[in-house]
């Protein structure tokens, strides 16, 4: 091998090894989605067979049923009013029953629930009643009890400054709160999620103030005045009960100030389905620089090979005057 193949191939090994840990830089969040997929995530409200409502209820969001063999019923839909959130909705059809829409978003959150499974226990809260409790993001095992919260003390999620705080809760069996209890979401931003992975019925008893998207394998009931300030109210298998609530409309600056948000960020899931993960750390009022998608890792590679060889491959000639070096 002479001197010009040596300096060739050595062009050749820079350029690849560089091409090459581009390659393996931060995943590209082009390769992952959201948790909740965006038929799903359109929704304040689906049920499954039935939807009823009695008293004014309000809601930020899409209003839907589906079930292959259920009735697709929405009773007391005259007083409900209902603030779709067009980013994600088809024209402005914000009640949805029995049709695609809801077909659809009823299978992203059969979807939904099993990733969220894959996440495990994380931390096993051994008091079922969270009141009192100030809890940083992650995932946690709570157990069935009387009530999950009391009017007592709010229960206080703290991001920590982190933008895409997530808190999963892996419900165990029931989800159920006292009259009068709340829950606080603080020191976070729009990227926030708060999922509530209930195993089986979700009670919000009256005048409960809560938060977070309540994703529960049979039903939800709640009850007079109960609202979720910012969250979804999303049962797979059986019925939402409502009774003078509203469901929406308490996602805030901070949280994108619509519906479609409603603490639904902090994980996404790989394309096609699997274990969740969180997002990295981002400074509420600020950001954070994200990987490149796959076409612009594939353009930067593609530059810096061609810079090498320009480099490489040029080398001054004996008068002064660059000339290109090529392989013999």
């Amino acid at each position: 091998m002479n001197r010009h193949q040596r300096k060739y191939l050595s062009s050749s090994v820079l350029a690849s090894t560089a091409f090459g840990a581009l390659l393996l830089c931060n995943p590209s969040p082009g390769l992952a989605v959201p948790l909740l997929g965006s038929d799903l995530a359109s929704f304040a409200v689906l049920g499954s067979s039935t939807v009823t409502n009695t008293g004014a209820t309000t809601l930020t969001g899409n209003l839907g049923v589906w079930s292959s063999g259920g009735a697709n019923a929405i009773t007391g839909q005259t007083t409900i009013t209902i603030n779709g959130d067009p980013a994600l909705t088809t024209g402005a059809v914000f009640v949805h029953a029995g049709d695609a829409l809801a077909q659809s978003a009823q299978g992203q959150l059969t979807t939904a629930i099993t990733n969220l499974g894959l996440m495990g226990t994380g931390t096993t809260l051994v008091n079922p009643d969270l009141s009192g409790v100030t809890l940083v993001p992650g995932v946690y095992t709570v157990h069935a009890g009387t009530s999950n919260l009391t009017a007592t003390l709010p229960l206080t999620l703290d991001g920590g400054g982190n933008a895409n705080a997530a808190w999963v809760f892996q419900m165990d069996s029931t989800l159920i709160t006292s009259p009068g209890s709340k829950v606080n979401v603080i020191n976070t931003g729009s990227g926030a999620g708060v999922f509530w992975d209930v195993r089986s019925t979700a009670t919000i008893d009256t005048t409960t103030s809560f938060q977070g998207n309540i994703l529960a394998l049979t039903s939800i009931n709640l009850l007079t005045g109960a609202t979720i300030g910012c969250g979804r109210a999303l049962a797979n298998t059986a019925t939402v009960t409502m009774d003078t609530n509203t469901i929406g409309s308490g996602c805030g600056a901070e949280t994108g100030g619509v519906g479609s948000n409603a603490f639904s960020g902090g994980l996404t899931v790989p394309v096609g389905g699997g274990t969740p993960t969180f997002l990295p750390f981002a400074s509420v009022g600020g950001g954070s620089a994200t990987a490149p998608e796959p076409t612009s890792l594939l353009l930067i590679g593609t530059g810096l090979v061609g810079l090498v060889f320009a480099v490489r491959r040029r080398k001054p000639s004996a008068g002064g005057h660059a000339v290109d070096e090529l392989p013999v």
